[in-house]
């Protein structure tokens, strides 16, 4: 919004500060990190107040966890607020894609508010059903997937684009809407099963976020696009405002949920940050690299992917418990121990996924 001001400047002077992705990117982040001290503990005083006896706490987890009974969720509130309200002052609203990315957000995140609605009003885990959950989940993610093909250069239309290997694109043609699908669901639901654990998925998605932002901000350059060798999305820089403002409201968010939480952040948090992630890979070119980058969600989803089948096949369990991070829990692992050894190992990922743009 505040965009404008730089038609005001003449050169050299403070508006023309406003031209600058970087500089709206630094304001957006402050923004968004002030807005979350501000409205932080008013919000988690007030959900205490409406939910009264918090998240409901699965009987058959790890029993650590009853400790933790009547905290209270939807904490993702206080994140989506600082992020929306600092990300519409600062970007370019003249931007599709930051309208892309914006719209999966709030689809995914009033998703999950219908979800954690219904588990704290019901006090049970289980909360809207799983299909329509997926349902409501694939129709945004074909909106933004179609919307993004729309968008994207002529060049790069419906083509999917492989780290490492310069100029290897393979032509999904329409079916890139069926891969942009899945991407963005599979994403917003690897993040919503990571968040178990005070604190475990809001530095990892602050991690991958990070390093989104910094090749949405690459691939929309095209001096930086022709040294590394990587495809040109002219426009995606401005995702880095957006990265920038969830980073901000994440940490806003972190200084509450830190151990012990007083705040969870719900289904409402965790789908509408996995579906950004999802949707910023999707514009960007990037979607397999996403795979690298939030390899711990991978990871996390995988284990229950693997848990289900063979349990359905043999009746016996992989793991003690999925998500794996419950299986190191009931392993004897203190949940800051896992909570810390996820967050390296969620950087080194990122580095690695980095590293691609860069690997030609």
């Amino acid at each position: 919004m505040l965009y404008w001001l730089s038609g005001l400047s003449e050169g050299g002077d403070l508006f023309n500060l406003f031209r600058y992705i970087t500089f709206r990117a630094g304001a957006a982040f402050f923004t968004a990190l002030i807005f979350g001290f501000i409205f932080g503990r008013p919000l988690i005083n007030y959900l205490r107040i409406k939910q009264k006896k918090g998240q409901p706490i699965r009987d058959d987890g790890p029993e650590t966890h009853f400790a933790k009974a009547g905290t209270p969720t939807m904490g993702g509130l206080l994140i989506l607020s600082a992020l929306f309200f600092s990300t519409l002052l600062w970007a370019r609203l003249d931007n599709g894609y930051i309208w892309i990315v914006l719209m999966v957000t709030l689809g995914y995140a009033l998703i999950g508010f219908a979800d954690d609605y219904a588990k704290v009003t019901k006090q049970h885990h289980g909360g809207l059903s799983g299909r329509m959950r997926l349902g409501l989940g694939f129709a945004l993610a074909f909106v933004a997937s179609a919307w993004a093909m729309l968008l994207h250069p002529a060049g790069l239309t419906g083509m999917l684009a492989f780290p490492v290997f310069k100029d290897t694109l393979l032509n999904l043609s329409y079916f890139f809407v069926i891969f942009g699908m899945i991407v963005i669901v599979g994403a917003a639901n690897a993040v919503n099963l990571t968040d178990g654990l005070d604190g475990l998925a809001i530095m990892p998605v602050m991690i991958a976020a990070g390093t989104l932002g910094v090749i949405a901000y690459t691939v929309g350059r095209v001096d930086f696009t022709d040294y590394l060798g990587v495809h040109h999305v002219p426009g995606t820089g401005e995702i880095l405002i957006f990265v920038a403002a969830l980073i901000g409201g994440g940490l806003g968010f972190l200084w509450y949920n830190a151990p012990p939480a007083a705040v969870f952040m719900g289904d409402t948090g965790s789908l509408a940050l996995g579906g950004a992630l999802g949707a910023i890979a999707v514009v960007t070119k990037h979607e397999i690299v996403l795979a690298i980058v939030g390899g711990l969600f991978v990871v996390e989803a995988l284990s229950v992917i693997i848990q289900v089948l063979y349990f359905k096949r043999t009746g016996k369990r992989v793991f003690l418990m999925a998500p794996i991070h419950h299986h190191f829990e009931k392993l004897g692992w203190k949940e800051p121990q896992i909570v810390i050894r996820f967050w390296i190992i969620a950087l080194i990922l990122a580095l690695i996924g980095l590293a691609t743009l860069k690997l030609r």
